[in-house]
């Protein structure tokens, strides 16, 4: 089995919030991320798959289509979007690093499926510090 990653950037603007919670309980849970005004972060999504080597191309998957299902299906839908309010699979869910890590997963397993390779991981940095690692149930 052989592994293969690609990174993509984007900017987006989310808020960390329960509704049913008092602005001062969402401020000591979620500090600074709770802003009323909502805030951003300059993310890098990192996606691995893993298949076999098509032994008439060299690759277990061509990095121009793999490009492509991320744009589609995750970074066009995310770059300089609010996260709460503009991203249909992030809908009435909590937009933490950790939600958003395990729906962009969901989104793309399938669309890699159709590609011949299993998704393997996804990791999403919020900040240069900060990082999720999902890898599926």
């Amino acid at each position: 089995m052989v592994y293969i990653t690609r990174r993509e950037r984007f900017s987006a603007a989310h808020k960390l919030f329960r509704e049913d919670w008092s602005q001062e309980q969402n401020e000591a849970v979620f500090g600074n991320c709770s802003n009323p005004n909502w805030h951003g972060h300059n993310y890098e999504l990192f996606v691995t798959v893993k298949g076999k080597i098509n032994p008439e191309t060299g690759f277990v998957i061509d990095l121009k289509r793999m490009k492509q299902i991320m744009l589609i299906h995750v970074i066009d839908k995310l770059d300089h979007k609010n996260i709460n309010l503009d991203v249909d699979f992030m809908q009435g869910k909590k937009a933490s690093t950790e939600v958003i890590a395990v729906e962009i997963f969901k989104v793309l397993k399938e669309e890699f499926t159709k590609e011949n390779v299993q998704l393997h991981a996804v990791k999403l940095y919020e900040t240069e510090n900060n990082y999720v690692e999902y890898f599926g149930d």
